[in-house]
Formats: C-alpha cells, sequence, structure tokens
C-alpha cells in the first residue's frame, strides 16, 4: 500500500475502534470534575480569559467583549461569544464575528506587538476577507461543514484551520448546517491527541509501524478538508460511544467531548 491507502486503513481502523479504554477512563474523571460546570451537557460555560488592552488597535471590535480600555482581565464564554457571532451574522459583519472569535481562541496569549493582535490585524486587511467569511457561512448553511471549511482553507493568508475552525465552529452553533455534523473546533491539541491515536492504532494493526502516517495526516497545521471530514466523524461517532458508556451525559453535543479532549491527555 502506498502512503495515502495506509492512512485510510488506518482511519478506517480509527472508526471502528473509537476511543480505547484509557481515554474513556480519562474523559470520563473529567466530566466527573467538570459536571457541575456543564450541567446542560454543552461546553458552554467553557470561559477564556484575555487582556482587552492588549487588542486595543483591532476593529471591528465586538460590544459583546470588554472595552478595550479595560486594563484588566475579562473572561468571555463560549455561549457569550455564540451569541456575538450570531449578532453580527445578523448584520452580516463578518469581520466581527471572526474578532470574537479569535480573541477567544487566543486568550491571554495575545500580547500588543505579539502574534495575537499584530496576526489579527493582518487577517482584517487582507483583500476579500468578508467575502470569504460571507461565502463560508453561506456554504456551511447551504453545503455543510466540510465544502465551508474547504472554501477557507489557504483562502486568506495567516488564517490558519486553528483559527478559522472556531469562526466555523461558532457560525455552526448560531446556524445549523443544512447536512452533516456541525463543525468543531480543530487546533494542534486535538491533532496531537489524534495523532496518538493514529499512531497506535497503526502500530497494532502494522498499517503504520513507525507512527509516520499518523504523523503526516494529523500534523500540526494546515489540515485537508478531507482530513477535517475524517476529524468530524471520528468526533461525533466519539461523542456516541462516550454517551454509551455512563460516565459521560446522555445526548451531550460533540463540542463537549472537543472540549474535554482539549484539556484532557492519557497514556
Amino acid at each position: 500500500m502506498n502512503r495515502q491507502e495506509r492512512a485510510n486503513a488506518v482511519d478506517r481502523e480509527m472508526t471502528a475502534r473509537l476511543l480505547p479504554d484509557a481515554a474513556v477512563t480519562a474523559l470520563g474523571r473529567w466530566w466527573k470534575e467538570n459536571a457541575a460546570t456543564y450541567t446542560d451537557g454543552t461546553p458552554g460555560a467553557h470561559t477564556i480569559r484575555y487582556t482587552p488592552s492588549r487588542w486595543a488597535q483591532v476593529t471591528p471590535w465586538p460590544s459583546g467583549l470588554a472595552h478595550p480600555s479595560r486594563t484588566g482581565d475579562a473572561g468571555a464564554s463560549r455561549a457569550e461569544v455564540t451569541s456575538m457571532v450570531a449578532d453580527a451574522l445578523r448584520r452580516e459583519a463578518y469581520s466581527e464575528a471572526l474578532v470574537a472569535a479569535y480573541v477567544w481562541g487566543k486568550g491571554k496569549r495575545g500580547t500588543p506587538r505579539g502574534s495575537g493582535p499584530v496576526t489579527l490585524q493582518r487577517i482584517l486587511a487582507a483583500e476579500g476577507l468578508d467575502a470569504a467569511l460571507a461565502v463560508a457561512v453561506t456554504t456551511l448553511g447551504e453545503h455543510g461543514s466540510r465544502q465551508a471549511y474547504a472554501g477557507l482553507h489557504q483562502r486568506i493568508p495567516e488564517l490558519g484551520p486553528s483559527f478559522f475552525t472556531k469562526f466555523l465552529y461558532f457560525a455552526g452553533a448560531a446556524l445549523q448546517p443544512a447536512q452533516g455534523p456541525r463543525p468543531l473546533v480543530l487546533d494542534r491539541v486535538l491533532s496531537l491527541r489524534l495523532r496518538a491515536l493514529a499512531a497506535a492504532v497503526g502500530r497494532e494493526t502494522a498499517h503504520d509501524p513507525d507512527g509516520s502516517v499518523a504523523a503526516w495526516v494529523w500534523a500540526d497545521w494546515n489540515w485537508s478538508p478531507h482530513r477535517y471530514e475524517v476529524y468530524l466523524s471520528f468526533m461525533h461517532a466519539a461523542a456516541r460511544q462516550m454517551a454509551s458508556t455512563g460516565a459521560w451525559p446522555p445526548g451531550a453535543a460533540p463540542d463537549l467531548l472537543e472540549c474535554a479532549l482539549f484539556s484532557t491527555g492519557w497514556k
């Protein structure tokens, strides 16, 4: 088999096996520790801290975020950012929706001269940004998550999947895609989790004895639209798997699993 065929074989095995026992145990423990926070079975209360003054030069600035003159820290939950994005999309203020998602995604990692605010300003100045975001939202509503992802993949310089999947995630929470699974965040941390699972499956099945295929398909960034589709399929199936264990809230949304996987590791 060539490398792509081996990758496909590992994908099929991962789909059949889903999460291993060690992951299920770790995630069950995470839920036990966090159930009081996420009582509705969604990660809506998941709050990120950020420093508004560090983003003072960024416009348009969503009114739902703390005013940029504020020097102390502030917090924004997923539910609050969803509301901001939904409001911005109703007004066709696509760049504003991106800012809300980006600031939430970057959190306190953003500094005045660092990659957060400076990179975001360059993204906002990119030619055709609003049009690309508008098309992505329309595509999400009419054709689904994979196609919306494909429309933004390598479309705007410096707007990579780690952040445009956050935009798609909040847009998807605001409007239900016409078909297929709702978008989820995919960033480096989540990719590393899936890489570890793929590497284990590859060793056990001899499809990828040295883990090189897993490292190729679950790289640190720039995942293909096909890889994003594989990710969504796996995550939605794994969410159903977790719900069947009794250690996870019944009917919990797949983004609760995404939230948990981001902060939970296992050996």
